[in-house]
């Protein structure tokens, strides 16, 4: 018996041993990552005052005068990430609504992995329906002269990325919820959609915050569809039916090879990323402090 648990016991720390291998590895790439665009950034921010980068209203790096006004991208940022919110989250709730209260275990059991096929598509597909469906066939028919490359197209197909975050997280948090609440709105004669709508999303309410939250971080970092959907013009502007650029989009327009290395141009790529973790980063906290405070509220 000695022997064995000795065995166990060696097993055991082994397991130990890996695991922490494992998360030591993710905790040192995400230092690494943050150590370099820091470094580059701070390289950048020698040569230009961290106030005019911020606050500067033209972006033009590689382009003669030089700017460095980052709000052209972050405008078309979230005016891409705010419009796919306006796509996604009625049609996330709504399924996560239906999946949770409405359908049958196993209408459930079909619908739901199919809904989150859409999560696996490749983000260049996205980015091809945009600019050969969604921008001829459905917004240029509806407003005319609409730039082939707009936010709008983009603002779609990016919210149909995100619907499976939502409604998954969505019909996660719903199912969540007490089976007693239900029983005892339905006790009391309200109907399914009155359980559904002023019982079980409030309950769920922190779930739901949370999921569009993580849906909007996401949505601010995706780059291949806005890429070929939204085109590559800075513009300060919230006008959706005309061609803009994204933080996303500029770091992979310069990233493909032509800005020398070393030079201020080439820089920009870590600040403009740095920026972006940055926003991620802030969202993901507050996707958290919502979570704990509405917790709070419920216990």
């Amino acid at each position: 018996m000695t022997g064995i648990t000795g065995i166990v016991r060696i097993k055991e720390r082994l397991i130990h041993g890996v695991l922490f291998l494992c998360a030591l590895a993710s905790v040192a790439t995400t230092a690494g990552i943050i150590w370099v665009l820091a470094a580059e950034s701070y390289l950048f921010f020698q040569e230009l005052h961290l106030l005019d980068f911020l606050f500067g209203l033209r972006w033009a790096p590689l382009l003669e005068p030089k700017s460095f006004g980052v709000l052209p991208l972050v405008c078309g940022t979230f005016l891409v990430a705010g419009g796919a919110l306006l796509v996604a989250v009625p049609i996330g709730l709504g399924s996560g609504i239906f999946l949770s209260e409405y359908a049958p275990s196993r209408v459930r059991s079909i619908v739901k992995p199919i809904l989150e096929i859409l999560a696996g598509i490749p983000t260049v597909v996205y980015g091809y329906f945009a600019l050969m469906f969604v921008t001829p066939h459905i917004i240029q028919p509806l407003a005319p002269g609409t730039d082939i490359f707009n936010a709008a197209s983009a603002a779609i197909v990016v919210g149909i990325m995100i619907i499976p975050t939502i409604a998954s997280l969505c019909d996660d948090a719903f199912r969540a919820v007490p089976q007693s609440l239900r029983e005892g709105a339905y006790a009391l004669s309200a109907t399914r959609l009155e359980v559904s709508t002023r019982v079980v999303l409030p309950s769920a309410m922190s779930g739901v915050i949370a999921a569009v939250i993580l849906a909007f971080a996401r949505a601010i970092g995706e780059t291949m569809a806005v890429t070929l959907a939204a085109g590559a013009m800075p513009r300060l502007t919230l006008n959706p039916l005309v061609s803009i650029q994204t933080m996303t989009s500029y770091i992979v327009q310069v990233s493909l090879g032509d800005t020398p290395h070393g030079t201020i141009e080439y820089q920009t790529i870590f600040a403009v990323g740095m920026l972006l973790f940055l926003v991620t980063l802030t969202f993901n906290v507050i996707a958290q402090g919502v979570l704990r405070r509405f917790r709070e509220a419920y216990e």
